[in-house]
């Protein structure tokens, strides 16, 4: 247990962090799955413009590291391009 203020504090701070950062994750997976799971090119362009721009807001706020962020993109770019109409 935190013997100071600041560590009380401290403790406090990183659990909201935390909760945003593990809610923010959890949305990347699901968009990601989501457009993974499409099977038409009509149905995946809506749910891959909705991912990568998620995934950009994500490595402008430092929560993913920007290379994962750039190979994430790409397979997505491949599955879509992949996609018969």
């Amino acid at each position: 247990m935190a013997n100071h203020k600041s560590a009380e504090k401290r403790i406090r701070s990183n659990a909201k962090r935390r909760a945003v950062n593990k809610k923010s994750i959890s949305k990347l997976k699901t968009l990601v799955g989501n457009a993974l799971a499409t099977e038409t090119k009509v149905d995946a362009e809506t749910v891959y413009k909705n991912a990568v721009s998620h995934i950009d807001k994500m490595v402008a706020k430092g929560r993913i590291h920007r290379n994962t962020g750039a190979r994430r993109k790409s397979a997505l770019t491949k599955h879509v391009n992949n996609l018969s109409k």
